[in-house]
């Protein structure tokens, strides 16, 4: 089910007040229509919460409701609760408010000036929300050494998630029994929307449950154990749902009202509140000898914040970690300028940073290519992390870097298309009126959090044997399911482990009352962490299982072994339901452990040591055709090769590299998230063009297994992977075709056409 499914006797339904100006002093917020509108059962304003209720990932800086000053056009304001969904609507037209606008500063270089108007005032850093910096080795010498030399800006705007599910919450109070409002008393159906609550609940679809059921305690004033988050089917999230939206409104009204209440934002709500993908400025400076290897880099970028920190932060921080690509350079020097503004927050969004640098490293790249007189292929090999090399923060690579096999097989791929057509192979061609060209990336990005951040997961299995007589395993974990197929990646690590049928292996996710905490869905992270969670647990149910059947088999447990369903040694056997009923027996329920697990350490940025315990690779070729007369780009055709560690769910697999790359198609070809003095100009899907489905050509996949030995099985983290060279990748592709170099995404048919007429 998701959330807007559930519904619950006697359920309110919420709305939120916005700003709808981006930087202003509030007068005065008048809500007396509204309270006086028949169905409205609450309005709640910051004058019904402390000053302290602020929300945010890392920095508590968002407020739950404005009471002096407003940062962005969604900033709340007041929220209503009403019988139905029209009335709170209405009621919120009602609420008058009375502001004194003030000069917004909307451009991250321009908030970047002593002079800019100030975001968050009282500030020593004034707008500056983190100055972020990458050191090795000594590029003025590296530069001094270079024999070829490039130098530009590279753009990409901010971006809109566009899941297909807008977010929504519904908050149960403690408390709550059904049968006041004329509803059945079921308390015994402690999972289920019917259920007594005994404390305030959230249904939810999030990426951090735990994070959500954090926040929402402390606006509440509640302990976290006080509250629970119940994680519902989640309709994408691509890093959109980390942040709280309507969670904590949703709770206060509950809480006030004594009833459930759902807050379902609108498409246009949604677009307008949530945090967007970064906006970047990003200048790059390389040095490279007639050779081909780089001998110095030098990048300065700035990243669109918003109003509010969210996850800026780290986005910003991997951007800068990874904005010299997966090369080996000995001399680097990068600093990276996250901004406040008083645009919509940014925060995470698939790729985490890595999107945007890539674009300008890959961009570069093939301008490198083209004043050395060398194929861009042979470039990135020249330059490509192996196993032994050093990455651009000190980490030194022992294992599991597929990124040269990457490259080989998708230039083997883009050989193999001309000869199955009878031609040579080319770079770029004519035919029919239309320019066809090659564009090729790469990429990498780390799995797990990273940066000395304790990345850790637990889990907890249940055992018991079902009315059939047969064992069944439950695999709890407070981890979220957006798509990307994490119940049947954990019950494959699970049923490995103890040689179930995957039939037999059930697995919830994102109760908090029910499930370990597994940590955030974000940084490829589930797979690794949450998957070697699992794995803990699987062999530790394992180890107990078989210590029993020691007991009752009379053979040392180390001579035992369980095989499909049977513990077999020293001559005997019995069947696993026999361990498993003595486990029951002696603790009188059905049987669960946990386990947790914690990643490999890593170090901050800027100390020595490794940053990230795994990195996945990848290569990628678009193949593009340019309406001479048009402008008109068609993709015909993209090549992907995957380093993935090694493929535990092979056709969830093949969906993240297929979705991922049509995500980075929108990102180079159309989608904009455009924003005029802070206002955003595109707030319904007709505005905002995003890819359909007959924009999304055949894509080859080809994957390598490169195993890393921390990994569950050898596996590594890649939902955000596939998504990062593809832009760079296409617009390559259409630089060749057209003879211009684009150097800002999206490439419009408008900026194509210009570029041809242009000459």
């Amino acid at each position: 089910l998701y959330a807007d499914d559930l519904h619950f006797p006697g359920m309110l339904y919420a709305a939120v007040r916005r700003a709808g100006i981006p930087h202003a002093r509030i007068v005065s917020v008048d809500t007396r229509r509204a309270r006086e509108l028949p169905g409205v059962y609450a309005v709640m304003t910051a004058d019904d919460v402390p000053d302290a209720a602020r929300h945010g990932l890392i920095t508590p800086d968002w407020p739950v409701f404005c009471r002096r000053k407003v940062r962005y056009v969604g900033d709340a304001l007041a929220a209503v609760a009403a019988d139905r969904p029209e009335t709170a609507r209405r009621a919120v037209e009602l609420i008058q408010v009375q502001f004194v606008p003030l000069p917004p500063v909307t451009d991250p270089v321009e908030a970047h000036r002593p002079n800019a108007p100030q975001v968050h005032e009282h500030r020593e850093e004034g707008n500056l929300l983190k100055h972020i910096q990458v050191s090795k080795g000594d590029p003025d010498s590296g530069f001094r050494e270079a024999e070829v030399l490039i130098e530009d800006t590279f753009r990409t705007p901010t971006v809109e998630h566009l899941f297909m599910e807008p977010e929504c919450s519904v908050a149960v109070p403690a408390g709550y029994d059904p049968s006041r409002f004329g509803g059945p008393r079921d308390p015994q159906a402690v999972r289920g929307p019917r259920a007594f609550h005994q404390k305030t609940t959230v249904y939810v679809g999030s990426q951090i449950p735990y994070a959500d059921r954090k926040q929402v305690a402390a606006c509440l004033g509640k302990a976290p154990e006080e509250v629970r988050i119940v994680a519902t089917t989640m309709g994408g999230g691509f890093g959109g749902k980390e942040d709280i939206a309507g969670q904590i409104h949703a709770s206060l009204l509950a809480e006030k009202t004594g009833r459930p209440v759902k807050l379902l934002f609108s498409r246009s709500e949604s677009m307008l509140v949530h945090p967007k993908r970064h906006a970047t400025r990003i200048r790059l400076r390389i040095g490279a000898g007639r050779d081909g290897r780089i001998r110095a880099f030098r990048a300065e970028l700035y990243g669109d914040g918003g109003a509010y920190a969210s996850l800026s932060e780290h986005v910003m921080t991997r951007a800068t970690t990874h904005v010299s690509g997966p090369y080996d350079i000995a001399h680097v020097r990068s600093d990276c300028y996250a901004m406040y503004t008083n645009n919509p927050p940014s925060g995470a969004f698939r790729g985490f940073g890595v999107t945007q640098s890539c674009f300008a490293v890959e961009t570069a790249m093939d301008m490198l290519a083209v004043k050395l007189g060398m194929d861009p292929i042979t470039l990135r090999l020249i330059n490509a992390l192996e196993v032994g090399r050093v990455t651009c923060t000190g980490q030194l690579l022992r294992e599991s870097v597929g990124l040269k096999k990457c490259i080989e097989l998708v230039r083997g791929e883009m050989h193999r298309w001309h000869e199955h057509r009878g031609l040579p192979f080319a770079w770029k061609w004519e035919h029919a009126g239309r320019r066809f060209a090659w564009g090729f990336a790469v990429a990498y990005k780390n799995t797990g959090l990273g940066g000395g951040a304790a990345d850790q997961a637990e889990a907890c299995l249940v055992i018991w044997n079902g009315d059939d007589g047969r064992a069944r395993l439950e695999v709890r974990i407070s981890s979220a399911e957006m798509g990307q197929g994490l119940p049947m990646v954990l019950a494959a690590i699970a049923a490995e482990e103890l040689d179930l049928p995957p039939e037999r292996i059930s697995v919830l996710l994102g109760d908090t009352d029910f499930c370990p905490d597994g940590g955030p869905t974000t940084a490829s992270r589930q797979s690794f962490v949450s998957g070697n969670a699992v794995r803990g647990a699987a062999r530790k149910l394992k180890g107990q299982l078989l210590r029993v059947a020691s007991a009752v088999m009379d053979v040392p447990a180390d001579r035992l072994s369980l095989e499909a369903g049977v513990i077999r040694g020293g001559g005997k056997c019995i069947p696993l339901e026999e361990a498993v009923s003595s486990l029951q027996a002696s603790e009188g329920r059905e049987h669960g452990v946990r386990f947790l697990y914690r990643a490999p350490e890593t170090k901050p940025l800027g100390s020595a040591g490794d940053m990230h315990f795994a990195f996945g690779f990848t290569a990628q070729a678009a193949l593009c055709s340019v309406g001479s007369d048009t402008g008109v780009v068609t993709v015909e055709l993209i090549i992907a090769a995957t380093d993935v560690g090694r493929a535990l769910n092979p056709l969830a697999l093949e969906g993240q590299i297929e979705g991922g790359i049509v995500m980075g198609l929108g990102l180079a070809l159309m989608e904009e998230f455009t924003l005029k003095d802070g206002r955003p100009q595109k707030l319904t899907m007709r505005e905002y063009r995003a890819p359909r489905c007959t924009d999304v050509p055949p894509i080859v996949s080809l994957v390598v297994e490169e195993p890393t030995s921390q990994g569950p099985a050898g596996a590594k983290g890649i939902g955000e992977l596939p998504s990062i060279p593809t832009a760079p990748a296409v617009v390559n592709a259409v630089s060749r075709a057209t003879g211009f170099r684009f150097k800002s995404v999206p490439v419009t048919r408008e900026r194509v056409l210009e570029a041809l007429r242009s000459g």
